[in-house]
C-alpha cells in the first residue's frame, strides 16, 4: 500500500503577481530532500522567481506514482527509469541531481583491493540484478576474464539488510547505494574496496555522469521552460552553498536521521562529491553508452534534448 505523507495538487491557482509554483515529490528521508529543504529554508525558490512545493512520500514507488499520475510536476528518478519511460512512449526531461552510482564496501582488514580479488567472495548486491553498480562491476570483471556470477557467491537484498549481513560476516563485500555505504564507513571499521569511478574509467566513461535526476513529463517541461530554468538555478545555488559552507548542514541533521559525527560527515561529504558537472555533448554521449551497457535499446535512446543543460 502506497502511503502519501502529504498531498499537494500539481497545478495551483495563483493570484496575479504571485510566482509560479513547482511541485516535486521526494522521499521524506531521501538525499534529494536535503537540498530541496535547503532551498526552502534559504528562500532560493522565491529568489529565483517561483515557489517550491514538496510532496513528501514514504517510498520510491509512491514518488514515481505521483509524477506519472500528474499529481506533481516532478520527482527524483534514476537514469534507467527515465530511459524505460522513454522506450514506453512517455518521455521525461532529465535534470541532473547526483553523479553518485554507489559503493563497494569491505571490512578494513579485508584483502580485497581490486575487481580480480572478488573471485570466490560472497557478494551482497543492493537493488537486484539490474543495479547499475552491479552491472558495471560485471562488465569490468568480464574485461578481465572474470564471470562473477560463476566465480562468486552472489546474494541480492535490501541495503539495510546487506549492511547487517556485512557486519555479521555473512557476506565479504557489498555493492550498495552510496548513502548506505557512507553510514557504514562513517561508523568506522569499513572501507571502499575500490572506487566506483575506477569502473567507469575502465569502461572509458566519464567519471562524473548524473545517475540520478529530477524528472518532469517532457510535454509539461516544454510548456514551462522558464519555471524549469528557475528551479535549476536554485538547485545550482543550493548545491554551491552546501558544498562551500558546512555550517548549513547542521540544520539538516534531522532529515539525515540525526547521525553521529562520523556518519554525518560521511553523508555530507558523499553528497557533495556527487554534485554533477554541467552537461556537455561528451557527457550525454557517455550517458548513452552507459544506457546501452546497462541493457537499453541502442536504437531507441533518450535524445539529447531530454537531458537538461544549464542555460547561460
Amino acid at each position: 500500500m502506497l502511503v502519501f505523507l502529504t498531498v499537494l495538487p500539481a497545478a495551483h491557482a495563483r493570484e496575479p503577481g504571485e510566482p509560479p509554483v513547482l511541485s516535486v515529490s521526494v522521499l521524506q528521508f531521501g538525499t534529494a530532500h536535503w537540498e530541496l529543504d535547503h532551498i526552502l529554508h534559504r528562500g532560493l525558490d522565491r529568489k529565483h522567481g517561483y515557489r517550491l512545493d514538496l510532496e513528501l512520500v514514504a517510498n520510491l514507488p509512491a514518488s514515481r506514482l505521483a509524477v506519472t499520475s500528474g499529481s506533481v510536476n516532478g520527482a527524483v528518478a534514476d537514469l534507467l527509469w527515465a530511459q524505460s519511460r522513454y522506450q514506453a512512449g512517455t518521455p521525461y526531461l532529465y535534470l541532473p541531481f547526483s553523479s553518485q552510482i554507489g559503493d563497494i564496501v569491505v571490512a578494513d582488514g579485508s584483502t580485497t583491493q581490486s575487481v580480480a580479488d572478488l573471485a570466490g567472495k560472497r557478494i551482497g548486491v543492493a537493488g537486484g540484478p539490474d543495479s547499475k553498480g552491479w552491472i558495471l562491476l560485471q562488465k569490468v570483471a568480464a574485461q578481465q576474464g572474470l564471470d562473477l556470477s560463476d566465480s562468486a557467491d552472489v546474494q541480492f537484498a535490501a541495503p539495510p539488510l546487506l549492511n547487517q549481513a556485512l557486519k555479521r560476516g555473512q557476506v565479504d563485500v557489498i555493492v550498495t547505494y552510496w548513502h548506505f555505504a557512507a553510514r557504514l564507513k562513517g561508523e568506522g571499521g569499513w572501507r571502499s574496496a575500490f572506487r566506483m569511478a575506477d569502473l567507469l574509467t575502465a569502461l572509458d566513461l566519464d567519471t562524473n555522469l548524473p545517475m540520478l535526476g529530477y524528472v518532469f513529463p517532457a510535454s509539461w517541461a516544454q510548456e514551462h521552460r522558464s519555471l524549469i530554468r528557475r528551479f535549476a538555478d536554485s538547485l545550482r545555488e543550493a548545491k554551491t552553498e552546501l558544498a562551500d559552507k558546512p555550517a548549513y548542514w547542521e540544520r539538516l541533521r534531522p532529515l539525515m536521521a540525526n547521525p553521529d559525527k562520523g556518519v554525518f560527515q560521511a553523508l555530507r561529504d558523499g553528497f557533495n562529491a556527487g554534485i554533477p558537472a554541467p552537461q556537455t555533448d561528451r557527457r550525454i554521449a557517455h550517458l548513452h553508452r552507459l544506457l546501452v551497457l546497462t541493457g537499453a535499446d541502442a536504437d531507441n535512446l533518450m535524445p539529447a534534448p531530454l537531458f537538461y543543460r544549464s542555460e547561460p
